[in-house]
């Protein structure tokens, strides 16, 4: 979605799942109109309780709710829990399910990894939390820290009819010939003075979005002239995407990247750690965040970019995955995401020392490039198989329970090819 820049947004930096679910929930209870909410994981836990428990209100008092979720990252849910969301009259659908290998979930590439909100076209949220008490802090040593953004105004128009469209396969069609008829941003785009308010979503899929989301972040570094801070959780970012970090580096950009120091997923941080010669080498300094895992997804560039959103900077969100991000042009969310970063390396996180070249610089030669080459070309080989097609269904609720509004319909959303 690039639909160009909208300006007099209101943004407010949620932080975890403590700011962030309280917001969710009062805003989906003032709702008078609709309700449409997108993601990856929705748990039956005390957060999942609470979010249906608001859906439900909202639908018996006559506002249109819909919810879909990801049939990878939400595949366990009972179905006394999505019967009563649907008998409320709740349009429920799930992306891609699939059916389990061995007692496993199978459909692994190609999820809708979104995490987005629209209530009543005039508030929204994007941001990387998902609805489950993993994110809340208090619940868990190994809580997930993570960053979501609430927006109103124009720029919450647009998500909500993004979303709306979303529900419609001829309306997303019609929206991917519209973007590919569309110029591509100029490469300057992110040099201009910053805009009060002005936000731009982005998102990709695969079809004509493909590559948006990176492409923002690299004009935004190509354009950097101070400063550079990104928070991601699976960093393993394309060769573009990495030698624009250590080319802003190396003609002197203040470079901070915060990255995994106690993962959920070793694996991650093994392969990333390979990366640490290679980047310091160049002047970025990078931070691990220890205090739990890490799950965000948000960078800051100079005074007067920042980006908040679901995207991984890694293979499977920008190869396969559906994301959204929230690009900021303001320069008081940009401070206050600053502070908050800034912060979290001084008081949360560990700088990585001079990496000794002299330790396997043979080998890492000759590894790193070939373990990133193959996992930037994997999840797209596995996304051939037919079994990864995505698809939005139904899921099964009893006769009783009513059909959910007509325009709230949604059927075979994405049919994309690998």
């Amino acid at each position: 979605m690039d639909d160009g820049w909208t300006t007099g947004n209101r943004f407010r930096l949620l932080e975890n799942g403590e700011e962030y679910f309280p917001r969710l929930i009062a805003a989906i209870g003032a709702a008078s109109s609709s309700v449409l909410l997108e993601t990856f994981i929705l748990s039956e836990d005390d957060v999942g309780s609470q979010v249906a428990e608001a859906l439900v209100a909202a639908a018996r008092r006559g506002v249109c709710v819909a919810l879909t979720v990801d049939g990878f990252g939400t595949a366990d849910l009972s179905a006394d829990y999505m019967a009563r969301l649907a008998q409320a009259g709740v349009a429920v659908r799930m992306f891609s399910p699939g059916h389990r290998l061995l007692g496993k979930r199978a459909n692994l590439f190609r999820r809708l990894h979104r995490k987005l909100v629209a209530i009543d076209a005039s508030i929204a949220f994007v941001g990387g939390i998902n609805l489950c008490v993993d994110h809340l802090v208090e619940a868990s040593p190994i809580a997930k820290q993570d960053y979501v953004v609430e927006v109103q105004g124009p720029a919450a128009q647009v998500i909500h009819t993004f979303m709306q469209e979303a529900l419609d396969a001829g309306a997303e069609a019609r929206h991917a010939e519209r973007r590919r008829r569309r110029p591509a941003a100029p490469e300057n785009a992110v040099s201009d003075a910053a805009l009060p308010g002005a936000a731009l979503l982005v998102t990709r899929h695969n079809q004509a979005h493909r590559n948006d989301i990176e492409q923002h972040y690299l004009m935004a570094i190509r354009a950097a002239r101070r400063e550079i801070i990104i928070a991601n959780a699976y960093f393993l970012p394309g060769y573009r995407l990495l030698q624009a970090i250590c080319a802003a580096a190396r003609r002197g950009v203040d470079v901070r990247l915060i990255l995994q120091g106690r993962p959920d997923m070793l694996w991650v941080k093994r392969t990333v750690d390979m990366l640490y010669a290679h980047l310091r080498g160049s002047g970025v300094r990078i931070f691990e965040y220890c205090e739990r895992p890490i799950h965000s997804k948000v960078a800051v560039v100079d005074d007067d970019w920042a980006t908040v959103g679901s995207s991984n900077l890694d293979p499977l969100s920008l190869s396969l995955n559906l994301e959204a991000n929230l690009v900021i042009r303001d320069d008081t969310f940009v401070a206050t995401l600053k502070d908050n970063l800034r912060d979290l390396m001084s008081r949360s996180c560990t700088e990585i020392s001079a990496v000794d070249n002299g330790h396997g610089a043979w080998w890492h030669g000759i590894a790193t490039p070939v373990i990133f080459h193959f996992l930037r070309k994997f999840p797209a080989w596995a996304g051939w198989l037919p079994a990864h097609t995505p698809r939005l269904v139904s899921p099964e609720v009893p006769a009783a329970a009513p059909e959910p509004p007509a325009d709230m319909a949604m059927h075979n959303v994405q049919r994309d090819g690998p």
